[in-house]
Formats: C-alpha cells, sequence, structure tokens
C-alpha cells in the first residue's frame, strides 16, 4: 500500500482496481492536478490492468493449479471471480471528455479594491510569479494586460520573458530597494517567502495587495490590505480590463528612478563581464549567450550560482520561455524540462544553461536527445565547484568538504552518447563556440559546450544557504 507514504504530499489518492475505471481516475487526476492550487495526485494502479486480458488470465489459471480438493476448487474459484471483476465492462468502457480544469476567479469586490489602490498609488510595483502563467492559452492576454496596467514589473520564475526582451516596464535588478521604497505593491502568485524576506521587503505603510489561488500563500507571514482568491493571471486581466491605473498620478518621476537603477546596475554587469582571468569569465559567457541565442530561443535553467547568474543576465524572448528548478532549486529537472520543451515546442530553439554539479543529475539524457533527434544545446557552465554552496560554507565553516568537483570533461560524455561536444577554455573561444552549436542544432544535432569558468564575486552576498 503505497498511500500512506504519498498521501501527505499529494492533493488526492486514487486506487484503480477495474479496468473500466482506469481512464475515468486518470482524466480526473489530469483535471484535479490543474484545479485550483496545482499540484500533484497520486494513481495506484495494480500492475495486472496494465497487461492484456488473455495473459492476465493465464497467469491466474496457472496459480490456481488443477488439483480437485475443496480447497483449491475454492481457490480457483475466488481468483476466477477477481479475474472477472477486473475485466468485466472493460470492453464496453470509452474514454471519459476530459472534464475541465477549474480555475478560481478572485471576487469582485477585491477587484475593485486593487483597482482603487493602485489608481491612488504614486510609487506602484507589481511582481508576478510562476502560477500568474498557470493558464498557459491566456500568456499573450496576460502579456497585454500587464502592458495596460503601467506599473513598473519584476517577472521571477515561469513568468520570466513575459513582456519580451526589454519592455520599459520591466525591471530586472534592485528588487529589494524598489520594494522598500514602494507605495502598492501587488503580489501575483508571489507569497511572503524566504524570496521576500518573509514579507520585509515590502514596507509596513504601503498597500499590499495578493493575488494568489492559495489562502495560506496569500496570507504567508505577512497580512495583505487587499486579499484576492483566485487565479493571479485572471484577475491582472480583470484590473487591466477596469482600467486600474488609467487615471493614476503621473509617476515619470518613480519610472525614471526605477529605470536609473536598473540601467546602472546593467553597466556594473558589463563592467565586471570585462574582467580577464586564466579561463572564462561567466558574465561574458552568458552576455554571449543572449546576444547570440535566437529570438524563438526557449531557456531550460538548472543549477544553482550559475543559473541563478543567469537569471539575471539573460533576457527570454517572450512568453512561456523560460523553465527553471522553482524556488527551492530542485537540481536535476533540466534534461527532463527540455526533452518537454523540445517534444512541444519543435520549432524553437532550446537551449539548457546546466551548473556543473547539476550536470550530473542529466547528462544521460544525452542518449535520449540523441534517439530522438532532439537539437537540444547545453551549456555547461564548469567552476568545478558546487559553488553557491561552497560560498558561504567555506567562509563560515572554513572547510569545503563536499562542494569541490572537478574540470569534469562533460562534452566528452556527451560524444559518447553520440551527440556533439564542444570545449572552452579561453574568453575568445566563446562566440564561435555558440556559433558553432546553433549551426549543429539547426542539422538536427544535439550538443553540450563546457565552458571552463573563473570564480566571480557577482553573487557575494546572496541566499545560498
Amino acid at each position: 500500500d503505497q498511500r500512506p507514504l504519498v498521501a501527505p504530499h499529494v492533493k488526492r489518492c486514487f486506487r484503480v482496481r477495474r479496468v473500466r475505471d482506469l481512464g475515468p481516475a486518470v482524466e480526473a487526476a489530469f483535471a484535479l492536478a490543474r484545479s485550483g492550487v496545482p499540484g500533484p495526485v497520486f494513481i495506484e494502479c495494480p500492475v495486472d490492468l496494465l497487461y492484456d486480458e488473455a495473459s492476465i488470465r493465464q497467469w491466474y489459471a496457472d496459480a490456481g493449479g488443477k488439483g480437485t480438493s475443496l480447497s483449491e476448487r475454492a481457490l480457483r474459484w475466488y481468483l476466477n471471480r477477481h479475474v472477472h471483476r477486473m475485466f468485466e465492462g472493460s470492453h464496453e468502457t470509452s474514454l471519459p471528455r476530459a472534464p475541465a480544469a477549474a480555475t478560481p476567479e478572485a471576487g469582485d469586490a477585491s477587484i475593485r479594491a486593487a483597482s482603487a489602490a493602485l489608481g491612488k498609488a504614486e510609487r506602484p510595483l507589481a511582481v508576478i510569479g510562476s502560477q500568474a502563467v498557470v493558464n498557459a492559452a491566456e500568456a499573450a492576454r496576460l502579456a497585454e494586460a500587464v502592458a495596460r496596467l503601467g506599473v513598473p514589473v519584476y517577472l521571477s520564475g515561469m513568468a520570466r520573458g513575459l513582456l519580451g526582451r526589454d519592455h520599459p516596464l520591466q525591471m530586472r535588478h534592485q528588487r529589494r530597494q524598489a520594494l522598500r521604497e514602494a507605495d502598492c505593491v501587488l503580489l501575483a502568485g508571489v507569497p511572503c517567502d524566504f524570496r521576500l524576506d518573509y514579507g520585509r521587503h515590502v514596507r509596513r505603510s504601503a498597500t499590499l495587495i495578493s493575488a494568489n489561488r492559495s489562502a495560506r500563500d496569500a496570507r504567508l507571514n505577512r497580512r495583505p490590505t487587499v486579499l484576492a482568491l483566485g487565479d493571479a493571471g485572471r484577475f491582472l486581466q480583470a484590473l487591466a480590463g477596469r482600467g486600474a491605473g488609467g487615471e493614476a498620478p503621473r509617476r515619470d518621476e518613480w519610472l525614471a528612478a526605477l529605470r536609473l537603477r536598473d540601467d546602472a546596475r546593467e553597466a556594473e554587469i558589463d563592467r565586471q563581464a570585462a574582467m580577464r582571468g586564466e579561463y572564462v569569465n561567466p558574465l561574458a559567457l552568458l552576455r554571449a549567450i543572449e546576444r547570440e541565442a535566437g529570438e524563438n530561443a526557449l531557456f531550460v535553467a538548472d543549477g544553482g550560482d550559475f543559473v541563478a547568474t543567469a537569471s539575471y543576465v539573460l533576457h527570454p524572448r517572450g512568453p512561456l520561455s523560460w523553465l527553471d528548478p522553482g524556488a527551492f532549486g530542485t537540481l536535476g529537472v533540466g534534461a527532463g524540462f527540455a526533452i518537454g520543451a523540445a517534444t512541444a515546442r519543435p520549432d524553437r530553439e532550446t537551449w539548457i544553461i546546466f551548473g556543473d554539479g547539476t550536470c550530473g543529475f542529466g547528462l544521460t539524457e544525452f542518449d535520449t536527445f540523441v534517439r530522438h533527434g532532439f537539437p537540444v544545446i547545453a551549456v555547461v557552465g564548469n567552476d568545478a565547484a558546487w559553488m553557491q554552496i561552497a560560498r558561504e560554507q567555506v567562509k563560515m565553516l572554513e572547510d569545503d568538504v563536499g562542494t569541490v568537483l572537478a574540470r569534469t570533461a562533460y562534452h566528452e560524455v556527451a560524444r559518447g552518447f553520440g551527440a556533439e561536444g564542444l570545449l572552452v577554455t579561453r574568453m575568445d573561444e566563446i562566440e564561435g563556440a555558440l556559433k558553432r552549436a546553433r549551426e549543429l542544432a539547426r542539422q538536427g544535432r544535439p550538443v553540450l559546450v563546457n565552458v571552463w569558468l573563473d570564480r566571480t564575486e557577482f553573487r557575494e552576498g546572496s541566499l545560498s544557504m
């Protein structure tokens, strides 16, 4: 019985005992997983239901034996009854119509209150997270709505890229300072967890609007001024539909101040990217990827320090073009995400941004890329360390145990699976390697670019442990 093990971690457990119930259970599970607060659903299914009926009947017939005693005949009767029950009605079963996922909608009162608060605000700010783009089919409408709101915005998680590469309303840097200065903060699908210092990044006097499918997450660590329980993306569209912010006081100075800080940080990144070392500057590498990747590029990020750096440097090209390990940095998702992305969007250029530590979790999927013809471009930032952990651990504990890696030849491993592998150890090799990688991908070849990185202080002081 697997249910006691998984029940605390899923929305619901299904146990299927008959073939005819399998289709409805799967359809119901998919609908439930997407409804309300999205989450996993578990289906427990005996292996007997997954094989053809003739084989299963033969197995049970062999198990029943041919004895003539009362107990042996009783056993055969029970087994025959059990098999009949498993397959009864399965031949007349048709797959049910997939039930629609229930999308919770915020109430009109919360929409009116949020609209009024934004209308009065002089320094409004929005932070939009992954939950806002759960309804992928509405991503374009959501992007249009956010642009119409006219509120400066930070995008996180899978919402990155929602407004394209360089929208004037989108900010990428100094979010903490911006939140402390804002007089009205709209959190769309973003809880006040460790990423917002448990709500302390938002000033106490600010009006806090929290739109979330989860009542718990909407109130986490900080009680909002306006609570909008429902889909965050639909809520933003409703606000734009009401003209929220359209008649707001002029915010030119506020937007200009945010843009000035953002531009200053970009200039600082450029300065740091120009620094030379023994190998390759990670900022220079990421700047080169940003320049070289196509306009249809889809980025999959899987790593710690290198990926966190990439989140500041790479600009996703449009909605639904960024996948990452989530708030808790669940390493190892990259190769699987890339398979999904390449399958669902074969017309897109799929890039994986790998840290060298996490690369080991998914490297064998290059065999899958080759067998199925997925022309994925993987770039491994190889600094020979679990750097996100090492940075703080060595400073605090004066010990690098468990954080040291090698300059492993990941490109040769990729070649062993039949893919292409490139090695970059110098700054002047970056551009040529990336162009070659794209050329190989256009020929249908998956490729891994193994880049030896220097260590930098770009993320010094960031949350790592």
